[in-house]
């Protein structure tokens, strides 16, 4: 008996021939073929507008053929044949054929055809050469599979046209035996959704416009369904554990710590922090997100978190995402505690507590030091980097996982912290400084509870942005000279590049200038944004030593190939006023904290996201004078300096975020992507698809909670037991 064709059916045996382009599309089994969604559809009534088609343009259009001509060909045997189709506005494009053989029949005047092919121009007439075709409509004369309702148009397939896609999609979908639908019986009904095996066929062979949206409106609740209920799923998972209640001790460290510190919170601040210990005091885990403004107080507040563990008889790690930021927590919450963290030293509180940095690139005695502090319980906070969640990292009693910047850390990081406590689960809170959209809150941090922050403390300086255009060769002399004053005023101030460069590197050719006189002035802004030529640090520091205004000052470097020994020494320097100019690359993103660092020239400042511009951004105006920030760019192209312009006009961060997210691809601002896989998103769009996402949060919410383990809805359970590697790391935050 034949095997049974299902999703997870190897497209080679059923179609054999367009397996192998397809496969170059990542498109291996029945189910990556099925959800290659159309990307448009041609309404079969209207013929397709010409006047758009450009040189060397792949195509599929809709037109009516306008006559045919058939003749002997000069050069070799044979006769050749140019039909003319038109688009019903006057604008005609030739199909030319260098054998008549088999299309004089087809191409007769008034057929309708829909045709395949690249777009090229002879004797100044738009022309395709030897398209394919297929003839519409019904009877003998007809050739085409598709029906009377709109005819999906396929992205590109190596060596195969849409038509070639739209038979093998045919071909699956009558070989395919009933799906198995995820979506529950009773949440289907709830929203008027057809079965998936319908919704499938519908979307790629709609007989009316409207079945088509209905269809794709399905399938992208699916999608938003899917994802929530795993979120739904992991979050009951760890609701299983419960946690070991951390109520706040009156008078102990965390109320010591606050008489210590020299200004009032927010009432933003006191507000996330009530929220914090109220989940902090009872036995179901914490899972909170966090999330604020650059500086508007997240680490005081996480300070204060860990302190009330600590006063509890627990201990607290925070989980930061590169060493130059575990090194900068351990740094100023060390300051900031003074002798509360300086238990069992001399002038140390008696009853204080010690903070232990763990990185990769501590010196053997050094993190052995930090080990023994970690599982003896000597120390109430373990900062640090990876390092933390290795096997032989142990801790006394762990009760609250702080994850700073949990957009560059997955789900199994956080849960190797949460099982080295035996027996509970430890609290989570997930901190981060980028603005998040709700729908992706929803989606992304669906798990989490969400507190925000937006108040910035009083004394905070505002920043002013600028875009210095590289093509103005007075702009970017007159930036560089602002660098100069801004220190002669005993500021100081960071360069950013987007590489680090090589020191034997030569002077990367035109577009290596950064001002007059000195070997780098912008140029060749030209080119292709792609292809213009990116600034290193090692570059741009050469260049600022021998630049005539610059020449006096000094200069720094930061970035992550150097030595943990080097960082460590560069980052004091500046912070104590001894560099004058820090030339990075965005390890200097989020959490590092240097006041008197009072303006910030970005250069190749197109090349970074807006969040991420708005992140660097924050490293500057947080002492008692006002930031200055400079967004130096090549690009010639609008829209990336619409976005530069974006920017520059605000610095509210959550505006900032929308406009990222309208911009940016889901699979970029989720995590979705890796390593050339695509996206889990195929029809879901946070950026207007809100409503439904808040449907299929609710649903799936409800279908976990009355449901924990599925076993009411296999399907369910099958599709995320289904999940893989590359939809894995989608939920893993990126």
């Amino acid at each position: 008996m034949a095997e049974r064709t299902t999703l997870d059916t190897k497209l080679r045996t059923i179609v054999a021939k367009a397996a192998t382009p397809l496969a170059k599309k990542d498109l291996v089994t029945v189910r990556d073929l099925l959800e290659f969604y159309p990307r448009t559809y041609l309404d079969p009534a209207r013929p397709t507008d010409f006047s758009t088609l450009g040189e060397g343009e792949p195509v599929v259009v809709l037109a009516d053929v306008q006559h045919a001509v058939t003749r002997k060909m000069r050069q070799r045997r044979g006769s050749m044949l140019i039909a003319t189709i038109q688009d019903g506005l006057g604008n005609a494009l030739e199909l030319t054929f260098f054998s008549a053989w088999g299309h004089e029949k087809a191409l007769v005047p008034g057929r309708r055809i829909l045709v395949s092919g690249t777009v090229s121009h002879y004797g100044g007439k738009r022309q395709l050469t030897h398209p394919e075709y297929e003839v519409l409509g019904t009877g003998a004369k007809a050739t085409s599979t598709f029906g009377e309702g709109p005819i999906p148009v396929y992205s590109q397939v190596p060596a195969m046209t849409s038509m070639k896609v739209a038979a093998a999609v045919d071909l699956v979908l009558h070989a395919l035996a009933e799906v198995p639908d995820p979506i529950p019986v009773a949440v289907r009904a709830k929203h008027g959704l057809p079965p998936l095996s319908n919704a499938l066929t519908m979307v790629h062979q709609p007989r009316s416009t409207q079945e088509q949206r209905k269809a794709r409106w399905r399938m992208k609740f699916q999608e938003a369904f899917v994802l929530q209920a795993a979120l739904a799923v992991m979050r009951q998972s760890s609701d299983a554990v419960p946690a070991v209640p951390r109520p706040a001790v009156p008078g102990a460290l965390a109320d010591q710590f606050r008489e210590r510190l020299p200004f009032e919170l927010t009432q933003g601040q006191e507000q996330v922090l009530a929220e914090i210990t109220g989940d902090l005091e009872r036995t179901l885990p914490m899972h909170r997100l966090l999330q604020g403004e650059v500086g508007s107080g997240k680490t005081v507040v996480a300070l204060l978190a860990m302190l009330n563990v600590i006063d509890s008889g627990g201990q607290a790690a925070l989980l930061a995402p590169t060493e130059v930021l575990a090194v900068q927590h351990h740094r100023s919450m060390t300051a900031m505690l003074g002798p509360l963290a300086e238990a069992g030293m001399l002038g140390g509180s008696t009853d204080g507590t010690r903070v232990a940095l763990l990185t990769g690139s501590q010196s053997a005695a050094e993190r052995r030091r930090n080990l023994l502090m970690a599982a003896s319980g000597e120390a109430g906070i373990v900062v640090g980097t990876h390092a933390l969640i290795q096997e032989h990292v142990q801790f006394a009693e762990l009760g609250l996982v702080v994850v700073d910047e949990q957009h560059r850390f997955g789900v199994e990081q956080r849960d190797a912290l949460r099982a080295k406590v035996d027996g509970a689960s430890p609290h989570t809170l997930v901190m981060t400084a980028t603005p998040i959209p709700r729908t992706v809150a929803m989606t992304v941090f669906g798990d989490m509870e969400t507190s925000t922050m937006t108040e910035v403390p009083s004394g905070r300086q505002p920043i002013t942005t600028h875009v210095v255009r590289g093509d103005q060769s007075t702009w970017v002399q007159r930036t560089w000279e602002r660098v100069a004053e801004e220190v002669a005023k005993g500021g100081q101030v960071y360069v950013v590049c987007p590489r680090i460069g090589q020191d034997d590197d030569p002077d990367l050719p035109g577009g290596t200038d950064i001002g007059p006189g000195g070997p780098i002035t912008f140029e060749g802004n030209d080119a292709e944004e792609d292809s213009a030529p990116l600034h290193g640090v090692l570059q741009v520091e050469r260049a600022l030593r021998e630049l005539e205004v610059t020449a006096d000052l000094r200069i720094g470097i930061l970035h992550g190939r150097q030595a943990a020994d080097d960082k460590e020494a560069t980052m004091r320097a500046f912070g104590s006023g001894e560099i004058d100019v820090l030339v990075a690359t965005t390890v200097i993103e989020v959490g590092v904290d240097v006041p008197n660092a009072t303006q910030m020239v970005i250069i190749d400042a197109d090349r970074f996201g807006i969040s991420q511009l708005h992140q660097l951004r924050g490293r500057i105006g947080r002492g008692t004078k006002p930031g200055l920030c400079l967004l130096m760019s090549q690009a010639a192209e609008s829209q990336s300096l619409e976005r530069l312009d974006a920017v520059a006009s605000t610095t509210d961060g959550f505006e900032l975020a929308r406009l990222d997210l309208a911009q940016r691809r889901e699979g970029d601002v989720l995590g979705a992507t890796q390593s050339g896989a695509r996206s889990s998103l195929r029809l879901l769009r946070l950026t207007r698809d809100e409503d439904l996402i808040t449907l299929a949060h609710e649903d799936a919410w409800q279908v976990v909670g009355e449901d924990p383990d599925l076993t009411n809805h296999p399907e369910l359970r099958a599709e995320l037991d289904r999940i893989d590697a590359e939809r894995a790391a989608f939920l893993e935050r990126g």
